[in-house]
């Protein structure tokens, strides 16, 4: 079954090793951040740095695997049909808007929609790593300099992973203007068990 994720909201949920997940980008133009635990101990979790090392590159996509902090595969990347995917930048937070965008008023933000959703799991706000950004943009200039444009992603583009151990999962509808193409728009998730 095909679950939404309202713009600018999240949802967390548990996947056991084997099961496959697909994030889908139903409109098009829509980032989702994503972050993993190992739900047997929460203390395992995504890391960009030990993925981006192990992977030996900056642009993860389909047949790379997503790591965690202590050296193990988390997710396999099975399919991806739009093939742009971001590992560096930080999910977007209050301070992104005040720093970045200027904008000293309330924003809905991935960092507050990834902490609110993963409380439930016993997850604090410190304990958010760098998120897998799925669909993102991110360009970058000869001189290291960072842009982010608009996503390559269309209606329907999708990313299938499998999990390699027990998950807590949580992913983001991204809340920043410019991540999206200045439209907020939902995502789709769907969980496929291990034994379907």
């Amino acid at each position: 079954m095909i679950e939404t994720i309202a713009r600018q909201t999240g949802a967390a949920f548990q996947l056991k090793k084997g099961d496959r997940l697909r994030v889908i980008d139903p409109q098009g133009e829509q980032v989702s951040d994503m972050v993993l635990f190992n739900a047997d101990d929460k203390r395992e979790k995504l890391s960009s740095g030990k993925t981006l090392d192990f992977e030996e590159t900056i642009l993860i996509t389909q047949g790379h695997h997503l790591w965690s902090n202590r050296s193990h595969k988390m997710m396999a990347i099975l399919e991806d049909t739009n093939g742009r995917n971001d590992f560096l930048l930080a999910p977007c937070s209050p301070e992104t808007f005040q720093i970045m965008y200027k904008n000293p008023e309330y924003h809905p933000s991935c960092f507050e929609n990834l902490h609110t959703n993963l409380a439930q799991f016993g997850i604090a706000p410190d304990d958010i790593p760098t998120a897998f950004n799925l669909f993102m943009n991110v360009q970058f200039a000869p001189d290291g300099k960072l842009s982010v444009e608009p996503p390559l992603s269309k209606a329907g583009d999708y990313v299938l992973l499998e999990a390699k151990m027990n998950l807590i999962v949580c992913l983001t509808a991204c809340s920043a203007e410019q991540s999206n193409n200045y439209s907020f728009k939902p995502i789709q998730y769907e969980i496929i068990p291990a034994n379907s």
